[in-house]
């Protein structure tokens, strides 16, 4: 498609932005939309992924059928098939009647499978038959229906991570990533990130009847330089602060530096204990485990440090102290005490490191912090207080964690947070 095609499009869905990368997306999005091939898109939170599939639907032949958005994961697990697919009249507790689900419904239309990443894998077996056929059967029912829908797919987490990980079907992540298309982070974007500050003023400034803000020369290097771990919906909203806050409208670096949070208290939960970005709080275990290494850590530091001050203060000036002896099983193994006071073990073989009496005493220290950490209960710790911050809203705790709202639910229920 030509620029001025491609504009208009942006137009309509209000996309702001002249990013290569992202004029490269839209141009797909809109070249796939006649034929009925499934499409993933791929992006961090936040980047606005849910403009393509609009996109995708509007410029079908499905235009004038439904178009129904679902967030996969913010269904409970054990509701989601429901959801999806429908349930029979008492296919289970609380079954009052029948349901369609939105695949019936969206019957000749469009259905946008939001953080489809989040599916457990009973639904992905059904949904990879969907991708096939056009074939689901109902909760609680034995007969097959079938369904004629065109599925995007959108999803922030890696998907290759997951299938090494066995939390999604390596058969479906291929059903489903027939078209690719890739949301760059803003942060990739160059200068669209002050095309969309003026944006996002300009909107503000007619909501609340005000003069829109507007960047100084250094504040707008300030806008370029941060890196945006929110994308779109972050700076959308620190504009918004801005506007309403500010009573001067030249908003200098200075002005805007003090509502960018520090790099370092943006990273979310697991990314603080060294975990490797792009990896969720749905490997739980593993970021525990690093949760507890680091503790380790600390307790080394410390023993040093403890050392270090025992060293220092002249352990040698008490008697008692200084100058110990010792004897080992063998006779040609003693103890002889060195300048700082602290008694060394000699050993007659140079293959075995020399230790100390106050090192072990530290060694004992260190086995009873490891031992009486329980994985579960660091976990069910994190969760409580993300929950107190948060003043009982599971949706924000669920943010803050990382994980998906399905997954918290879960776990609380787990631990009896209820």
């Amino acid at each position: 498609m030509t620029k001025a095609e491609i504009q208009q499009v942006k137009l309509r869905f209000g996309i702001i932005g002249n990013n290569e990368t992202l004029m490269r997306a839209i141009d797909i999005a809109i070249q796939v939309a006649p034929t009925d091939l499934s499409v993933l898109i791929t992006g961090e939170s936040g980047v606005g992924k849910e403009s393509f599939p609009q996109i995708i639907h509007q410029y079908s032949r499905r235009k004038h059928g439904q178009y129904i958005a679902v967030n996969c994961g913010a269904i409970p697990e054990g509701t989601i098939d429901s959801e999806l697919f429908g349930h029979e009249k008492g296919a289970f507790t609380g079954a009052i009647g029948e349901r369609k689900g939105y695949f019936g419904e969206a019957n000749g239309g469009t259905i946008f499978l939001d953080e489809v990443g989040e599916l457990p894998l009973p639904t992905q077996a059904r949904l990879l038959r969907v991708l096939e056929s056009g074939e689901f059967i109902k909760v609680g029912s034995s007969k097959v229906e079938k369904t004629d829908v065109r599925i995007v797919a959108a999803t922030n987490v890696n998907l290759t991570q997951a299938i090494a990980d066995g939390r999604f079907r390596e058969d479906l992540y291929y059903r489903l990533n027939t078209v690719p298309v890739q949301v760059l982070p803003l942060r990739e974007r160059g200068e669209d990130v002050v095309l969309l500050f003026r944006k996002f003023a300009s909107d503000f400034a007619e909501k609340y009847h005000m003069p829109a803000i507007q960047l100084t020369e250094d504040g707008k290097q300030a806008l370029l330089g941060y890196s945006w771990p929110g994308n779109v919906r972050q700076l959308k909203n620190i504009t918004e602060q801005i506007s309403i806050i500010e009573t001067n409208r030249e908003i200098n670096a200075a002005i805007l530096k003090s509502y960018l949070p520090e790099q370092s208290h943006m990273q979310r939960l697991p990314a603080l204990f060294g975990v490797k970005e792009g990896k969720s709080f749905g490997s739980e275990r593993e970021i525990l485990y690093q949760v507890l290494f680091d503790m380790r850590q600390d307790v080394t530091e410390l023993k040093k440090l403890v050392h270090e001050i025992m060293t220092e203060r002249g352990a040698v000036s008490n008697p008692a102290v200084a100058a110990p002896t010792y004897y080992t099983q063998d006779a040609s193994s003693v103890v002889s005490p060195v300048a700082s006071g602290v008694p060394t073990i000699i050993h007659p073989s140079p293959s075995v490191k020399p230790v100390t009496a106050v090192e072990d005493d530290y060694q004992d220290t260190e086995e009873y912090v490891e031992e009486s950490l329980s994985l579960d209960e660091v976990e069910k710790e994190m969760i409580r207080k993300a929950l107190d911050k948060h003043h009982g809203k599971r949706k924000s705790a669920a943010q803050d964690l990382n994980i998906s709202e399905r997954t918290l639910y879960r776990k609380i229920k787990e631990y009896g947070l209820d």
